[in-house]
């Protein structure tokens, strides 16, 4: 799952974005949902019915019935901000776990 938190210039931009996919080819569709998911943690999928096209009256729809939430540009920094943090120490944790694997059976064959 994606965010559901945006700001209204993100709002514009992913608009923007949905007009652009549904007049475009397939490939370009799918170039358009890669940039959704990782410029804008957007997926589509959270917010639409299954079978259904998902354009700028089904953003604006998921705004209206709450399922998006538009905050000011600084809460959304700074929860960019907090979810690299908790990204780079789940990152860290994994090498610090890694290391001690490596100890562990170096350990055991000495």
């Amino acid at each position: 799952m994606g965010r559901n938190k945006y700001s209204q210039t993100e709002i514009g931009k992913i608009a923007k974005l949905l007009r652009m996919k549904c007049k475009a080819n397939r490939l370009k569709q799918k170039e358009i949902r890669h940039v959704l998911r990782t410029d804008f943690e957007f997926n589509i999928s959270d917010f639409n019915e299954p079978g259904k096209p998902f354009g700028p009256d089904e953003l604006y729809a998921a705004i209206d019935r709450r399922a998006i939430q538009i905050l000011d540009d600084a809460t959304i920094a700074d929860m960019k901000a907090k979810r690299e943090r908790n990204r780079l120490k789940d990152a860290g944790e994994a090498d610090w776990q890694k290391v001690m694997k490596e100890w562990n059976e170096w350990e055991k064959n000495s």
